[in-house]
């Protein structure tokens, strides 16, 4: 059985893995979030306060002279921070002004949701497309690039759209932030869980082990009590009937021989019936107590138990083998089993056949009891009609065996146990 300190610490070990895992997940959206509001805001400052205010008249006509103007008086303010690169588009996709001259007067298609900002207003953000040819001069500024845009208003009240790239460092830096700031508190409090449970566990744990303990003990003192009963009725009807029917059957038989033939043939007829009897009342004491084991060996004690059920007419098939090097209490165990199941059999399956199969498997025996009966349903049977397997199979399991019960109605029963050899 695995140690259950042992589960609690693994099961500590994997809730923390999950935790780092969803804490760093959540500390980059967090911080993807919190870097992404911080750059509309700085790009929201630098179009109202610096970029309008410093639009000349003119620039929206490609006028050099507004472009010089707009480059002494604004790029320094532009430029600041992790801002990168700006850009100033007209709604038709030109390219007003940008710190890159090149791209001045170049036209090309805005998207639909700069055109959205364009029409109504707010500010978007989103990674850049480094694979546009608009965007061909940030492929060398390195690493990927955050474009964030915003509407202005040039002198003449045209709306005109203000972009400006903004590096990605900053997201990756608030992420380690974050994660730096909450990623110990959380790993403090589980580990300090995980140390003030353990104590818990381990003497929950030993309580069980006790209380595990003292109910096989209780166990094994019923069952030697059992033993202990079932063995002074064995004696005391060994010792009383059964030795007052063979003197009877041998004065029977005394008597017969020297009677007429009338007479003798009542007698040996009355002798027969006392025969019988003895037979019957001897597999009686079988099924009450059994023979020593391992004086008589579990087969001749096996071939003793199922007497009677052949002698009903059932057809027995029986093989024990390679339980000679097998303990006491593991033979006494199997014993036990076989017992109660050849009990079920001649009490309720009202078979034709049945085998009983006793073999060694590795360090385990193994015992199989077979019947082609009417079958039951172990889930919805009652408890009464079958509390000697049910006992049974605590007591196998307490000895830390296996207990399998295949059964259907109208499809038989078969009974598999098996119990550790030692």
């Amino acid at each position: 059985m695995t140690n259950p300190v042992a589960q609690f610490l693994a099961a500590g070990f994997v809730t923390l893995v999950v935790v780092v895992l969803a804490t760093s997940a959540l500390s980059r959206s967090a911080a993807d979030e919190e870097a992404i509001a911080d750059a509309r805001s700085l790009t929201r400052v630098l179009a109202r306060s610096v970029a309008q205010p410093a639009i000349p008249p003119g620039l929206t006509e490609g006028d050099a002279a507004a472009i010089d103007r707009m480059d002494r008086t604004a790029l320094d303010r532009l430029l600041v921070d992790d801002v990168l690169r700006i850009k100033l588009w007209d709604a038709d996709g030109t390219v007003l002004y940008s710190d890159r001259t090149e791209l001045i007067g170049a036209r090309y298609p805005l998207d639909d949701d700069e055109l959205e900002v364009l029409r109504d207003g707010g500010t978007d953000a989103e990674l850049s497309d480094l694979g546009r040819p608009e965007n061909r001069f940030e492929r060398d500024l390195g690493g990927d690039l955050l474009e964030v845009y915003t509407r202005v208003r040039s002198p003449e009240g045209k709306p005109l759209l203000f972009e400006a790239y903004l590096g990605v460092e900053e997201i990756r830096a608030s992420r380690a932030q974050i994660l730096d700031r909450f990623l110990p508190i959380t790993i403090g409090a589980l580990v300090a869980l995980v140390a003030l449970g353990t104590p818990l566990v381990l003497l929950l744990s030993r309580r069980l082990s006790r209380a595990a303990r003292e109910r096989e003990r209780l166990l094994e003192a019923a069952v030697r009590a059992s033993d202990a009963e079932r063995l002074r009725i064995a004696r005391d009807l060994h010792d009383g009937v059964v030795q007052d029917l063979s003197g009877s059957s041998m004065a029977l038989s005394a008597l017969a021989a020297h009677a007429d033939e009338p007479d003798r043939r009542e007698l040996e007829e009355v002798g027969r019936s006392l025969r019988v009897s003895m037979r019957s009342l001897r597999s009686l004491l079988v099924e009450i107590y059994p023979p020593d084991l391992h004086t008589a060996g579990l087969s001749a004690a096996v071939d003793d138990l199922v007497a009677p059920l052949a002698a009903a007419g059932t057809t027995v098939d029986v093989d024990v083998s390679g339980a000679d090097g097998a303990s006491r209490p593991a033979v006494a165990l199997l014993w036990r089993v076989a017992q109660e199941s050849v009990r079920n059999v001649a009490r309720h399956a009202r078979a034709d056949r049945m085998s009983l199969t006793v073999r060694h498997e590795g360090d385990r025996l193994l015992l199989e009891v077979v019947d082609d009966g009417v079958g039951f349903d172990p889930a919805t049977v009652a408890t009464d009609d079958h509390f000697g397997l049910r006992a049974a199979e605590s007591l196998v399991r307490e000895h830390g065996g296996t207990w399998e019960v295949d059964s259907a109605p109208g499809s038989g029963t078969m009974v598999r146990v098996e119990v550790p050899v030692g």
